[in-house]
């Protein structure tokens, strides 16, 4: 088992995800986000907005991220991670298995209890994203680290 951290960014958009993690087409394996820091490097102000993760069977289109070992021993990763989508995932209707409604001005850091951690199968092009469908057009990130087994 292996632990990866991806940065993802966009400015905030109400339909596509900010970023994604997926299964990889033809060597998947199954993965689990186990710690997610989000919020925006905007200029302070007072807008809501609503952080989900949510399954999806289809990665979209994205900017490609690399994500990156938190062991620099460990092999180069099998998932695939992009940001900033113009071609939204294939997202499973009601698969929403994390949602945090926020502030801007707000930093929010969420960790898995030990066995709470959202897992995406070894399922080709299955994964998790994250999305702010509520959120205004700002600057926005998120961390994620997975485990991928």
């Amino acid at each position: 088992m292996a632990k990866y951290a991806i940065e993802m960014n966009r400015t905030g958009h109400a339909t596509l995800p900010v970023g994604s993690v997926t299964a990889h087409g033809t060597r998947p394996r199954r993965g689990k986000i186990y710690d997610l820091i989000f919020g925006s490097e905007a200029s302070p102000a007072d807008n809501p907005f609503l952080w989900q993760v949510q399954r999806h069977t289809g990665a979209g289109t994205s900017t490609p991220v690399t994500a990156q070992p938190l062991d620099p021993g460990d092999a180069a990763t099998e998932l695939l991670a992009g940001e900033a989508h113009t071609v939204d995932v294939t997202a499973t209707a009601t698969a929403f298995l994390l949602s945090v409604a926020l502030n801007q001005r707000a930093t929010f850091r969420w960790v898995a209890a030990p066995g709470g951690e959202l897992v995406y199968p070894a399922t080709a092009s299955n994964g998790l994203h994250v999305r702010t469908p509520t959120m205004s057009a700002v600057a926005i990130s998120a961390t994620v680290h997975v485990d991928e087994l």
